[in-house]
């Protein structure tokens, strides 16, 4: 296809005005499963909007290329990377079997028993800011801004050593790393609004490094300053490269995920009353909010050689796009996948990714959610949207920006 249309698939601007073009995806679903598209400004690409699809390419790391980029790029920047990030290698962009070595770095703090170890403060962090809803006097607040961003950032914070004064500034490099689009929060997409970044990162990160070098602890800050792959130490791009994707990832993604997924319970009032005399459906709850947000909306994959999906030869070198916000509405995989529904099992949705790459921080995502779910249905009483909400201006990870919502709280 070669229709200006496209541009709903990726345009930031469309997705600021409405979020994911679920309409588009599902005429793809039906009518195109595998198409390919060439829109100006952007490399070409084959969109992938099935389920099955995405799945089976993504139990082929090595047909299926990580290497090349994971996101698509505008053709004008193909042949140069942004300054600053040029020479970090992150695992996300990784094939086999180099992926691998570098991926259990970190992978064992993110099992579920290893994670154990902070559920403290991943209560504590979600009871404080449910207590600070109560004292809210005029019973209004960007649940966005005031609950979704603020919980993950301050777990992974202190996961990764960034002391609490410095929250803001990774904050504000998380937003203009995956939302430079965005006019409120973003940072811009010339090439010298990336080289900042990328030196703001470096001097961020670097001392934090050093120090759990020097002075190693039981958190992820120094597990990843003194990982090793293959029996060496792992090279400081890649160190720097883990610290990116480890924090970037685990909060924009967590973070959109739970601003929707609140504002999905404010308006479906009968599921969020459904949860409140139920707490046992928390942990499907947020698999539904999961599946329902879909934070990451994309990657990117580059064909190793020629192949067939689904009956259309794609060559070698083109790129293909794994749409996992149109999987996670497939009519094949899900009944009623329009309806919002916390009961719903099986949820075999793809919001963590599916096969190699796989979202590593998966159990430490959903454990994240659920402390704030246990806490709203525990003391919130009733809500309403105060407002209009607010979308992202990215078609990568996609979310809400701002929430408003007035509530009833217990103290």
């Amino acid at each position: 296809m070669t229709t200006n249309d496209g541009l709903q698939l990726l345009d930031p601007g469309l997705y600021a005005e409405g979020g994911p073009p679920h309409e588009l995806f599902s005429e793809l679903r039906k009518n195109a499963p595998v198409s390919h598209w060439e829109i100006p400004g952007l490399e070409p690409f084959w969109a992938i909007v099935k389920h099955a699809d995405i799945t089976s390419i993504s139990k082929q790391p090595n047909q299926f290329l990580s290497g090349p980029g994971i996101t698509l790029a505008p053709s004008e920047q193909m042949a140069t990377a942004p300054p600053g990030f040029a020479s970090m290698r992150v695992v996300i962009n990784m094939d086999p079997p180099e992926h691998r070595g570098v991926r259990k770095v970190a992978s064992p703090w993110f099992t579920p028993r290893a994670l154990e170890t902070i559920d403290a403060a991943v209560e504590e962090s979600a009871r404080q800011l449910v207590d600070a809803l109560a004292q809210n006097s005029d019973g209004q607040a960007d649940m966005a801004t005031e609950i979704a961003i603020k919980h993950p950032l301050r777990i992974l914070s202190t996961a990764l050593g960034v002391p609490r004064d410095q929250e803001a500034k990774i904050l504000d490099l998380s937003n203009r790393l995956f939302a430079p689009d965005d006019e409120e929060i973003g940072g811009g997409t010339q090439p010298e609004d990336f080289a900042k970044l990328g030196q703001e990162f470096l001097q961020l990160f670097l001392p934090i490094i050093q120090d759990r070098r020097s002075h190693p602890t039981q958190d992820l800050a120094s597990v990843l300053a003194n990982g090793m792959v293959n029996g060496e130490p792992m090279g400081p791009m890649e160190t720097l490269g883990y610290y990116l994707i480890v924090f970037n990832a685990g909060h924009d993604t967590t973070k959109n995920a739970l601003a929707g997924g609140i504002r999905a319970l404010v308006e479906h009032p009968e599921q969020f009353e459904q949860v409140r005399k139920d707490p046992s459906l928390v942990r499907s709850t947020v698999e539904e909010i999961l599946r329902w947000t879909t934070s990451v909306n994309y990657m990117k994959r580059t064909a190793a050689e020629d192949v067939v999906v689904n009956g259309q030869q794609i060559r070698k070198g083109e790129a293909v796009v794994l749409f996992y916000a149109s999987a996670n509405r497939d009519e094949e995989f899900f009944e009623n996948p329009f309806e919002f529904d916390i009961t719903r099992k099986p949820n075999p949705h793809l919001a963590f990714g599916y096969g190699e790459h796989f979202c590593m921080g998966a159990h430490f995502a959903r454990r994240s959610m659920a402390a704030i779910i246990n806490q709203l249905i525990r003391r919130v009483e009733g809500w309403e949207l105060a407002g209009e909400p607010e979308w992202i201006k990215s078609s990568f990870v996609v979310g809400l920006k701002h929430l408003p919502v007035r509530y009833r709280i217990a103290g």
